[in-house]
């Protein structure tokens, strides 16, 4: 060894050592009370943390150094999981005071952020699922979402835009797939993931099938459904995996598997979720359709109205299954707030029973765990009286196991603490040996009170006292005054300036009861509250369905709230093709508008024989985009099983709604605003089916002028000649679309009224027949607040580039093509007073018009609209 080096302590031995094992984690090593990071954990933590980085002499050489209280350990943990860190929790795993040399130590838990299973690490109404993903070469993924915090495992298989759709609608904490797949991830799946790979050779299929049936105790897979997805078990075999490689082995509350086939839900792709803002608005704070829908009354509820949101059933049966349940909930008011009382007092029963094969239940909710089951055997009697064929056999499938919930309730106290480790929370008269320990313990003072009288009384010792401390124990002070009283048994232990201490072999008994008593009570709950957890373990897939069947009824209550309160009405969803919706409304903006502003509803229709694409002109900020999201929405709504927004509505079973709408998010990969438009419009139009429902907005506009109305005129014309003639809504600032309906049998064209007053647009929010030729996109700028000197050049500009518009060559070649002369004017076509200015204009002769006659000229065509 060289001089002025020593070597490293045995403690930083120990652990390098455990590092070495997890060398991509923060490793929180526990040193005493505290939580200690080294080296570049220690760095790590003390940015994220925001606690001391000091440098402390570890042996080789200077190291960095960091820590925090143990007991704070779940603020800590939160905050570095959240910054996107893997955590491994390396405990003391032997008594300090028992050990030989250094206390032996281990990782107890590796936390990351699909692993999550801390009430502080998780959102309540979101489920936090670990995702695989597993690549084969060719163009199939196989697909595994798992939350362990609920024992929720999904599989399925699929192609890149299946997989593609999954990820953007379960949203998963953690990505995991083979490690030499991590740059095609990146640039196939646009999103913001955290990721980790894993060694090839995790993902072989015989290996991922002996860990499911492991995990299932099971000899096949058949009774999953799954037996066809081999893809999808590898996946699934990569997520067990992992969560063992994490320290998380037990697992015993994963009791079953569940196929997402595509067949079954309407299919919307990332674009389209993104778009209609189902989930998140479309900036920071905004609404969405999940915040102004959600008034479930459990967790349970809110994390299934998210599923039902993203993935809307296509199955016509199970549809109205759902209608008629919000219907009949709706007229049965006191049956609803009935269920709805029961289920706000149930709680996250999924949660709460996922907690006990990790053992991590404490006794407060286990105690919650039971009451919740009380709650399910109401929930079931309620259901069980309707007429409802749909409530009774939801019904049927709870059990409320009363046995172990009523054994709970009887042994469990009342308002128990929230950990085990204090004790104090077994009833009394459960364990006779409980209750004479507890005796003791609570009896002692008074006891110790009696035996100091009673040697008072017999010595003549009038001052003697009992006292304790930590030395001794307990003990007898006499005064000097007294000393001469003293038995000859008693013995003496302890000298001070004015007193002697004594003990006596009686005193020592008792203590030895009392200090036994703590331990041996502490022991004896802890033995039954086990007890009681292990005994539960046997129920865990019964209450696992009690909450799947509470969270469908939570999100149909939540129907028939949002219906009663917000004036839903029951649609028809039917097998046909007619799309009809009489006053619809959005959703979201119409709870979103200032006091006393009343939303505009309107009426829609499609079908394929005169009106299968619609195409949609009117003045920037007319609500064009509004109308497009709103019929996407109640038409998603219906598929959810929700009433929606609209005094009628006659909704096509549709399998596929896709949108190009608004602002893309894809940007930062280097594509321009024009490759980003076009990419997502070559998804839909190469993924088109007879019952898709398309909704396009403002396609063409990122590139040049002609180029985007060539683009958009094609699109429509293809739309318009497929064979599938699917139902699609396009807005448009290109007017020039409007000859489209003298063209196409089946295109009509659709404007949202406006009017203009002293110079100033009023926007009606109405739809109506016809086309628009203007945009007042002007008019729009001096709303938002530009220079007027800035408003002035445009108009200045505008006027010249409609005179050279008029004489342009390819303004010919627009004419040529739509078989008719086409002109951009000023005024808004269907509008009678804009009519009425146009003959007036065109019956003056200008050649011959004096200033005077002009002005004058001016002044009543100004009259014309006030």
């Amino acid at each position: 060894m060289s001089k002025g080096k020593t070597a490293e302590t045995p403690l930083m031995q120990q652990h390098n050592a455990i590092k070495q094992k997890y060398p991509d984690a923060v490793l929180l090593f526990r040193v005493g009370d505290f939580y200690e990071t080294f080296g570049g954990d220690a760095i790590i933590a003390s940015q994220v943390l925001g606690i001391t980085l000091t440098k402390r002499n570890n042996g080789t050489a200077d190291n960095e150094l960091a820590g925090f209280p143990y007991h704070a350990l779940d603020t800590y943990l939160h905050k570095l999981v959240k910054a996107g860190y893997r955590v491994a929790i390396c405990d003391q795993l032997e008594d300090p005071k028992a050990a030989k040399g250094i206390v032996k130590r281990g990782v107890t838990e590796m936390v990351t952020p699909g692993t999550a299973t801390n009430d502080k690490l998780l959102d309540h109404g979101t489920n936090n699922f670990l995702a695989a993903l597993h690549y084969n070469g060719t163009d199939r993924y196989g697909m595994a979402f798992l939350d362990i915090s609920t024992g929720e495992f999904l599989i399925a298989e699929g192609d890149q835009e299946a997989a593609d759709k999954l990820l953007s609608g379960f949203k998963p904490a953690e990505v995991i797939f083979q490690r030499q797949y991590q740059k095609r991830f990146k640039e196939t799946f646009a999103g913001k993931y955290y990721t980790y790979t894993l060694d090839e050779w995790i993902f072989q299929e015989h290996y991922a099938h002996e860990l499911l049936l492991k995990q299932f105790n099971t000899h096949s897979l058949k009774g999953f459904g799954v037996e066809s997805l081999s893809l999808g078990q590898v996946a699934a075999g990569a997520v067990l995996h992992y969560l063992k490689e994490t320290e998380h082995p037990n697992l015993q509350h994963i009791t079953s598997m569940q196929r997402i086939d595509q067949a079954d839900y309407l299919w919307m792709d990332r674009f389209t979720i993104r778009n209609l803002e189902l989930l998140g608005g479309g900036y920071d704070g905004g609404n969405s359709l999940l915040t102004v829908l959600d008034n479930t009354a459990t967790p349970m509820g809110a994390r299934m109205l998210k599923r039902w949101i993203v993935f809307p059933l296509k199955d016509l049966g199970r549809i109205n299954e759902r209608l008629d349940l919000v219907e009949h909930l709706i007229l049965q008011t006191e049956l609803r707030q009935h269920l709805v009382q029961a289920m706000k007092l149930c709680g996250d029963m999924e949660r709460l029973v996922s907690k006990i094969p990790l053992k991590k239940i404490n006794p407060r909710e286990l105690l919650q765990l039971a009451r919740s089951l009380k709650q399910v055997d109401i929930i079931k009697h309620a259901c069980a009286q309707s007429s409802n064929a749909y409530l009774q056999r939801l019904s049927d499938a709870l059990n409320p196991c009363l046995s172990i919930a009523g054994k709970i309730i009887s042994e469990v106290m009342e308002n128990p603490p929230a950990v085990a480790a204090k004790g104090g929370f077994i009833q009394n008269g459960v364990h006779t040996e409980l209750d004479g320990l507890r005796a003791i313990a609570t009896n002692g003072k008074e006891y110790l009170l009696q035996m100091q009288q009673q040697e008072a009384d017999r010595t003549g010792i009038s001052s003697l006292k009992v006292g304790f401390n930590n030395v001794f124990g307990y003990f007898l002070e006499v005064t000097n005054s007294h000393k001469s009283k003293v038995p000859p048994e008693w013995i003496r232990k302890q000298t001070l300036a004015n007193a002697e201490r004594y003990i006596t072999p009686e005193l020592k008994d008792y203590e030895e009861k009392i200090t036994g008593a703590e331990e041996k009570i502490l022991a004896i709950e802890m033995q039954l509250f086990e007890g009681l957890v292990n005994e539960l373990q046997d129920f865990l897939s019964c209450i696992q369905a009690n909450a799947q069947v509470v969270a469908t009824l939570d999100c149909i209550c939540c129907f028939a709230q949002n219906a009663l309160q917000f004036n839903y009405k029951k649609p028809e969803v039917h097998n046909g093709e007619d799309l009809t919706i009489s006053e619809g409304r959005h959703p979201v903006i119409e709870r979103t508008l200032p006091p006393g502003d009343v939303y505009v509803s309107n009426d829609l229709k499609f079908n394929k024989e005169d009106q299968q694409i619609i195409i949609l002109t009117g003045p920037n900020m007319s609500g064009k985009s509004a109308l497009l999201r709103q019929t996407a929405i109640i038409t998603l709504m219906a598929h959810m099983g929700s009433f929606v927004p609209a005094v009628a509505a006659h909704i096509p079973l549709t399998d596929k709604i896709f949108t190009r709408v608004g602002a893309s998010d894809n940007l930062n990969a280097g594509e321009s605003t024009f490759m980003v438009e076009m990419n997502e419009t070559a998804s839909i139009i190469n993924n088109i089916s007879p019952r898709c429902l398309i909704l396009l907005d403002e396609i063409g506009r990122g590139t040049s002028t002609y180029d985007g109305i060539s683009i958009a005129w094609s699109i429509v014309e293809y739309l318009h000649h497929s064979p599938h003639q699917p139902k699609t809504f396009f807005a448009t600032h290109y007017h020039e679309l409007n000859e489209l309906e003298n063209k196409l049998a089946r295109v009509r064209n659709f404007h949202v009224t406006n009017k203009e007053i002293g110079g100033k647009i009023i926007f009606l929010r109405k739809l109506a027949e016809g086309g628009s030729t203007h945009s007042f996109g002007i008019h729009v700028a001096r709303m938002a607040g530009m220079p007027p000197e800035l408003i002035n050049r445009a108009n200045e500009v505008l006027t010249q580039l409609e005179q050279k518009h008029e004489s342009n060559d390819n303004r010919q070649n627009l004419q040529a093509l739509s078989g008719q002369r086409m002109q951009l004017n000023i005024f808004d076509t269907h509008s009678q007073t804009f009519d009425e200015i146009r003959n007036a204009l065109n019956n003056v002769d200008i050649n011959r018009l004096t200033p005077v006659e002009a002005l004058l000229k001016l002044n009543e065509i100004k009259g014309m609209i006030k």
